[in-house]
């Protein structure tokens, strides 16, 4: 990366900053390989944040499929993240996983997993121990569905008619199955093999995966990555995610340069795991040597810039975002390692511009949780609007789920210096609300920053993105007018 003028004396956020066009020999965003190549399979460079409101298997095996990465929270009981794991790994690479609920359940419960929204459907069968033999599907009940019949109607009496159904093994490839859904008139249609359902396939899932590879691991399964703390037994627990499955593991503290770090870290690596090791959270280039040093081969960057943090405000300390992942990156691109910006990006402009400083990947959070796949039950707020709960991971609430088994006295004590916000209502929006909603929307963007660039990879993009200065006037001329002239 190059700035364009003279090199600030200053730390920049991504709003402090903008990309300049130059010269590109790269005619088409589809010609953009966006792989971070940061030593995990993932082929975007996509990384949702380990926050107990943003990643969960649902969130994790979706965005997987769509070739990012989900770290699943270290506040997991180990027995829920090794069932997390195994759940992720086990779902179809090519097909959706099916939302599946019994005739007997309401629309009130569909619609606590669903909004009534295009592109999604819910499969309205009975199991057997599990699985749901084509014979016992009664069809699909399309979302928007949902928005027009009774909170207390049974599914059962809303799918009418037999689904559409496909045979895996007849399915030759993404566009050949787009062909098919349209052949059979239908928006969603269920996934068969051997009698069993295996997946849903939509319209626009089967497009997508024409434009996106997978994420996968050496067997052909879905990736997904774990944080472990710094306290406690680590050595026991990163061997119990591992034995899982685990495609990645993240060694996670709010204050990753510090001694606690350096030895949980090198407890880790010693173990020999053979998978790549993520340690943060840091903003140095000194940071960067000393974690990469005791066994770190991947780094995350970012203190405060946070949605749901107030860290800058509570302690002044952390620093301003851009100029963290530029330090950081170019420390780590000397020592072999390799960064992930976390946190700060409210547009696809931050992402492109976290990727131009130098980070392999970049770490989404709130943005992700107000999605239909992120944890938690849909809820309606008195207007109508659908919204999940979203929360800090140092706040009060997620003081309560890290350390509820303490005695109240040492629980009382750490809830007396709590930070971050406790509650906070994420409304899904309306046109995605999905999150390969979002994804379809940040990868376009920086497949159009990278044409821009005239970079066709990410290592090129690091090379050749040039980088300008901007007041806060010429931030607010590149929005949109949000009213007509």
């Amino acid at each position: 990366m190059e700035f364009y003028g003279e090199k600030p004396e200053v730390d920049l956020t991504y709003s402090d900053v903008f990309l300049v066009p130059r010269r590109s020999g790269v005619t088409s965003r589809l010609d953009v390989n966006l792989s971070p190549g940061d030593g995990s399979t993932a082929t975007i460079p996509l990384v949702s944040a380990n926050m107990n409101s943003v990643t969960g298997p649902r969130l994790a095996a979706t965005l997987a499929r769509r070739g990012g990465l989900a770290v699943l929270p270290q506040d997991m009981p180990l027995q829920d993240l090794d069932a997390a794991i195994r759940w992720t790994k086990s779902q179809p690479v090519v097909w959706d996983t099916p939302l599946v609920l019994s005739p007997d359940a309401t629309v009130a419960d569909a619609a606590r997993l669903l909004p009534a929204t295009e592109g999604h459907g819910i499969v309205v069968a009975e199991s057997r121990d599990g699985r749901v033999h084509i014979d016992d599907i009664l069809g699909i009940v399309p979302g928007t569905r949902l928005g027009t019949a009774l909170p207390d109607a049974r599914l059962g009496d809303l799918a009418r008619g037999r689904a559409a159904s496909v045979d895996a093994v007849d399915i030759e490839s993404a566009r050949h199955a787009f062909d098919v859904i349209v052949a059979a008139d239908a928006e969603t249609v269920c996934v068969v093999d051997h009698g069993y359902l295996v997946g849903t396939l939509s319209r626009r899932s089967a497009l997508r995966s024409t434009l996106y590879r997978p994420a996968v691991d050496d067997a052909g399964r879905l990736i997904v990555a774990a944080a472990v703390g710094i306290n406690g037994d680590v050595a026991a627990k990163a061997r119990a995610l591992a034995g899982a499955g685990v495609d990645v593991l993240v060694v996670d503290t709010a204050h990753g340069h510090q001694e606690g770090m350096l030895r949980a870290l090198r407890t880790v690596a010693d173990l020999g795991l053979g998978i790549p090791i993520a340690a943060g959270n840091i903003v140095t280039g000194d940071g960067v040597a000393d974690l990469v040093d005791a066994g770190a081969s991947i780094l995350k960057v970012g203190v405060g810039p946070g949605a749901m943090c107030t860290t800058r405000m509570m302690t002044a300390v952390g620093r301003p975002q851009f100029s963290a992942v530029l330090e950081t990156a170019e420390a780590a691109r000397a020592a072999g390692a390799h960064v992930w910006a976390d946190g700060g990006v409210r547009y696809p402009r931050d992402v492109a511009l976290a990727l131009a400083a130098g980070a392999a990947s970049v770490m989404i959070g709130s943005w992700f949780a107000g999605t239909i796949e992120a944890p938690g039950e849909l809820q309606t707020d008195a207007s109508g609007r659908v919204y999940k709960e979203s929360w800090g991971m140092a706040s009060t609430k997620a003081v309560h789920e890290r350390f509820g088994r303490l005695d109240p006295y040492e629980l009382a004590r750490k809830e007396l210096f709590a930070e971050g916000i406790s509650s906070s209502k994420i409304y899904l929006d309306p046109l995605r609300p999905g999150l390969e909603d979002l994804i379809d929307m940040i990868t376009s963007g920086v497949r159009s920053s990278f044409t821009y660039a005239g970079a066709a990879t990410v290592a090129e993009f690091h090379e050749r993105a040039r980088v300008g200065l901007q007041s806060a006037a010429g931030y607010e001329e590149g929005k949109a007018l949000p009213v007509s002239w």
